[in-house]
């Protein structure tokens, strides 16, 4: 397994944590953005950058990913073509999106993106709390030990 993160707009510290859990577990965590983002020094974390232009890093992920991967991205879109292609997608608010979800995930998103686009504020999510870290920490946990139990 290795992991893939959508790092441009993954939190700072949703990126500590998974670089925690590559030293420790010795997967290969690989950050892809289309600008550079510092990483710690480790055999097990990686940095890949790409050009700019819109779902660019997305694409790259999906043509690089494997089936098994682990995916972090809060982008809809990106963790359905993750499911299509039989990897695992978690959001860094540590929800998991699988194949009985992404439908209304990608239909709620669709509507939401109807209302900005005919002029509703419709806001933003709200800021990255301590319950959030917590529930991505311990789903990530959860992830990485079955991946371990198989191998």
């Amino acid at each position: 397994m290795n992991i893939w993160v959508d790092a441009d707009a993954c939190p700072v510290v949703i990126k500590e944590i998974l670089f925690r859990a590559a030293v420790r577990t010795k997967l290969v965590v690989t950050l892809v953005a289309n600008q550079p983002i510092e990483i710690p020094a480790s055999h097990h974390i990686k940095f890949l950058q790409v050009r700019q232009g819109f779902d660019v890093a997305d694409n790259e992920i999906v043509r690089r990913m494997q089936p098994g991967d682990l995916v972090i991205t809060s982008d809809i879109p990106l963790a359905a073509d993750v499911i299509e292609k039989h990897g695992i997608a978690l959001s860094p608010r540590g929800e998991q999106y699988t194949a009985n979800n992404i439908k209304a995930r990608l239909n709620m998103r669709d509507f939401m993106e109807t209302l900005r686009s005919s002029g509703v504020n419709t806001g933003g999510p709200p800021a990255l709390n301590q319950a959030d870290r917590k529930a991505f920490a311990d789903h990530l946990d959860q992830i990485l030990t079955r991946h371990t139990k198989r191998s």
